[in-house]
């Protein structure tokens, strides 16, 4: 497994339309390898996600089965002259994960919840989970049996910060009806209960559309920061 840091530059026109569009980011970042086997394996499949810093800096961040070759994006939507791309191995992470441990994660995905339309509709649906409350409870709800606890804080609430909220609408086929896509960024401690189920939550992703940038989690040293 790699884990790949790509920095994009919003002044170009590309950028722009790829920063608008999950489904030609998707495009773009499996463009980036040259066989179906190096995107998507049994045990593993490339999942991507979108960072906003607050010095303005947008950051793709990439985690796949094998390395990636960048270079039509860096024509497209970075620095072809100045900056590229930077990827580095991810299996030793991966490795050193053992039950006690705690780190800081971050994660972009799409909470949803069960519902029906009206009161009387037969079956449930699938809904974006829009407000802070319900995003909690979806990240919590799913973390024992992916592994992990959501750290306490010395005050006794949670270590986690739900942050940039946003609803995306988007077409994936020309004509077709639009996509809307509920999102949230966490940011927050873990401690490690299983390391096997982290370990497949950190290959494969969590929750649904992982292939419009939602499921990758990162992790970073705890007292670092927010994990990139």
């Amino acid at each position: 497994m790699y884990l790949t840091r790509f920095r994009i530059n919003t002044a170009r026109r590309g950028a722009r339309k790829l920063l608008t569009s999950p489904q030609a980011m998707h495009a773009a970042v499996l463009s980036g390898f040259a066989r179906p086997e190096d995107h998507t394996r049994d045990d593993a499949r490339t999942l991507w996600r979108i960072d906003h810093s607050q010095d303005r800096q947008v950051t793709l961040y990439i985690v796949s089965p094998a390395q990636p070759d960048l270079t039509h994006l860096v024509e497209q939507a970075g620095w072809p002259t100045t900056d590229t791309w930077q990827t580095r191995p991810y299996t030793g992470l991966l490795d050193t994960l053992a039950k006690g441990q705690t780190w800081a994660f971050r994660l972009t995905a799409n909470p949803v919840r069960d519902g029906r339309k009206t009161t009387d509709a037969p079956d449930t649906q699938r809904f974006g989970a829009v407000t802070v409350e319900y995003q909690t409870q979806w990240l919590t709800k799913r973390a024992a049996t992916n592994g992990f606890l959501i750290a306490a804080q010395a005050d006794g609430h949670l270590n986690l910060t739900v942050h940039n909220r946003q609803t995306h609408n988007f077409t994936r086929v020309r004509g077709q009806r639009p996509v809307t896509l509920v999102t949230a960024t966490y940011d927050g401690v873990l401690q490690v209960e299983d390391p096997d189920p982290l370990r497949r939550l950190l290959r494969n992703g969590i929750g649904h559309a992982r292939a419009y940038g939602c499921g990758l989690m990162t992790l970073a040293p705890a007292g670092t920061g927010p994990a990139r």
